[in-house]
């Protein structure tokens, strides 16, 4: 036995009823709460496909073609659009695609209800700014710090004086749905609808600042999932990079198969090198800006010139020994004893104190 399709009407009741059930409810980040906002949903886009079949509505027809019974349902778009703000995302980018959705749905919503002049004089105002600049749209367009102040005060007394009006039509037996004044039932349909559209551009200009600071909120990694292969290969890449840097951290004559003196006989490096003060310190600067990395330490630089001898070993009496002289040299000799007969020629030619004048009369 098939089961019948469900009327609108009924379908309609249901969404009703879910979405009052989730109203005043402060735990919105619970999983239940998300469960209902979706269940409510889901009933409400259940009416919109029952309207789009039967089309209920025509963009050829009027206000007053449209029967009292079937004004409610003029908000099926608004409601969607409201439970889908309230959805609660992961991301950024989920959170995005949630506001393009209610963006959507409250463009949907406007649309027929400006075809039907419903919408008053300022909210098609309104409207045409918003159809004009979408994304930056903004009930309050001024820039004036005053201005904009009085314009949501405005707003903010233009929707309680909404409500109000709504809630003594609720109240009073001449509204009633069902045995009531059609006239005075159309009145209160029509004062939702209105309290509705007033909602929807406040929606509107909050979905535009929420998208201005999504643009800037980092977005998260996607977590890999990578196979065996992949992690071996990852494993034998970072081996690799640590034998680079080891060397690296060689001195220069591992590195580059260094042979022969670091310094010439006059003290020329025939070999560029930097001196730094240890491996230690070597390891902290290696990534600083411009840091050019050293080749060889203080330790490693002294140990060479040592292994070379180009170090004098010892110290006090040691150090100030002159070098016994080369007999075999003639050369040297003879150059040795010029120098001594121009200092024996000097001091004969400038007695000791000959060049002091001062405090000389």
């Amino acid at each position: 036995m098939t089961e019948e399709p469900r009327t609108l009407k009924s379908a309609f009741q249901e969404a009703e009823r879910r979405r009052l059930a989730i109203e005043g409810s402060y735990e919105t980040s619970s999983q239940t709460y998300q469960e209902d906002v979706t269940a409510a949903r889901q009933s409400y886009e259940e009416c919109v496909q029952i309207i789009d079949k039967i089309a209920l509505f025509s963009t050829n027809e009027s206000l007053e073609d449209i029967a009292t019974s079937d004004l409610p349902y003029l908000l099926v778009l608004y409601h969607i659009a409201e439970l889908l703000q309230k959805v609660s995302t992961g991301s950024p980018l989920d959170r995005k695609g949630i506001l393009s959705s209610a963006r959507e749905a409250y463009e949907r919503f406007l649309y027929p209800l400006d075809s039907y002049s419903i919408l008053s004089a300022q909210d098609s105002k309104l409207f045409e700014e918003y159809t004009e600049h979408p994304t930056s749209f903004s009930t309050i367009s001024t820039k004036d710090p005053n201005a904009r102040r009085n314009a949501k005060i405005a707003n903010f007394k233009a929707e309680k004086e909404l409500k109000r009006k709504l809630e003594f039509m609720r109240n009073s037996s001449r509204y009633i749905e069902d045995g009531g004044d059609e006239e005075a039932v159309r009145e209160l349909h029509l004062a939702n609808i209105a309290l509705s559209v007033h909602m929807t551009f406040q929606g509107l200009e909050g979905i535009n600042r929420e998208m201005e600071v999504l643009v800037h909120a980092p977005i998260p990694l996607i977590p890999q999932h990578t196979t065996i292969e992949e992690d071996e290969r990852r494993r034998k890449e970072s081996i690799n990079n640590e034998d680079e840097s080891e060397k690296l951290d060689a001195p220069l004559r591992l590195q580059a198969g260094f042979k022969g003196p670091l310094l010439s006989k006059e003290g020329k490096p025939l070999r560029p090198f930097t001196l730094v003060g240890s491996r230690q310190e070597l390891q902290k600067g290696v990534f600083r800006p411009g840091h050019n990395l050293p080749t060889m330490s203080i330790d490693e630089y002294l140990e060479e010139e040592r292994r070379r001898g180009g170090i004098i070993e010892g110290g006090g009496e040691a150090s100030g020994r002159q070098p016994e002289p080369d007999e075999d040299n003639m050369e040297k000799a003879d150059i040795e004893t010029m120098k001594a007969r121009e200092w024996d020629e000097f001091k004969e030619s400038n007695p000791r104190g000959s060049g002091n004048t001062i405090n000389r009369g």
